[in-house]
């Protein structure tokens, strides 16, 4: 993985002109090198751009939680211990800072929001999440500070994103699993991605390698705004992206068969059947399954395959919690 080697005095301005380019990898730590500071990034042309050597260099992964501790470590003046015990973690999307406030801290819901202000000083919007509604998953959100809006640009892995979280489901804590399949992608590639959001699989893929994506949307209005994406990263994309709105059970079945499909499948969805028979060389299939349960889900898959009269190797990667002993899961699937 890349890391930039800049001197030590000039490594905070460019740590922020790299957030801003959307090319520094936060999933990983700086290192100091005697006067130099090794910056973690992204594999992107911009990187060279900036004039600074760029080394192949392993540099340590944060722990999970660690990107959250900064607020923590902010409202430790403010709140008790056992407050700050009841913090959830929280996502920032673009400009929009989303929590969760547990009945523990309603009362501290302005020092949580100026906690974020500090952490995140360039934040516009803080929502609170609800529960997810409907076919789509979106979420209810209520605005407790800033502007009156959940639209905004959210910039990763080198491209920009354009989200509007009262009407389409994105998910910021998937930008690493965007690019390790990104990475994983040889120019060249016929790839399907049903269900497909706003296209961030597809973006992030299209940035990087040469290759022709089918993308497959129902929600008309997260399928609007992935045209208003490919557009607004026309100059970045190295590939081309074909978008059709429709039903991906309807769609697929008339679509030919592709080198790879990755399906980032919803919750409570069952399309494995219908992907897998679209895919020739690699599938990469999402689902949510119980700590107890990923054994069976990857013998599916083989069965699957074998009905199916392919051969496959299949692996099973756990991507993130979802909630206690349940975990998002991809299976990457190679067919010989």
């Amino acid at each position: 993985m890349p890391a930039l080697k800049v001197p030590k005095r000039k490594a905070e301005p460019v740590k922020r002109k790299l957030k801003r380019l959307g090319v520094y990898d936060g999933k990983r730590r700086p290192k100091r090198e005697g006067e130099f500071i090794l910056l973690p990034v992204v594999d992107d042309p911009a990187v060279r751009e900036l004039g600074y050597e760029v080394l192949p260099v392993e540099l340590p992964l944060r722990p999970e939680r660690q990107i959250y501790k900064n607020l923590e470590s902010v409202l430790a003046e403010r709140l008790s211990e056992e407050e700050l015990k009841h913090l959830r973690r929280y996502d920032v999307v673009g400009d929009i800072a989303v929590i969760q406030i547990p009945p523990e801290l309603e009362h501290r819901v302005d020092d949580i929001v100026w906690g974020l202000r500090k952490v995140h000083p360039f934040i516009r919007v803080v929502a609170q999440k609800g529960f997810h509604e409907g076919t789509f998953r979106i979420r209810d959100y209520s605005i407790i500070w800033g502007e009156k809006r959940l639209e905004t640009v959210h910039r990763e892995n080198g491209v920009e994103i354009k989200v509007d979280l009262s009407k389409a489901f994105f998910n910021p804590r998937m930008k690493g699993e965007r690019y390790r399949l990104a990475q994983l992608v040889r120019d060249g590639e016929k790839i399907l991605v049903p269900f497909a959001g706003v296209l961030p699989y597809a973006l992030v893929i299209a940035r990087y390698r040469k290759v022709k994506i089918t993308a497959v949307e129902l929600n008309r209005e997260a399928y609007e705004l992935g045209l208003e994406n490919i557009e607004l990263n026309r100059k970045r994309l190295k590939g081309e992206i074909e978008f059709i709105h429709g039903d991906a059970f309807e769609v697929l079945p008339e679509l030919p068969s592709y080198d790879r499909v990755i399906s980032p499948t919803p919750r409570g969805v069952d399309a494995l059947v219908l992907t897998l028979s679209k895919a020739e060389r690699w599938f990469h299939y999402y689902d949510f399954v119980h700590e107890a349960g990923i054994g069976d889900f990857k013998e599916r898959i083989i069965e699957e395959c074998s009905r199916q009269e392919k051969e496959c190797n299949v692996r099973v990667k756990k991507v993130s919690d979802f909630k206690p002993h349940v975990f998002k899961v991809c299976a990457d699937v190679r067919i010989r």
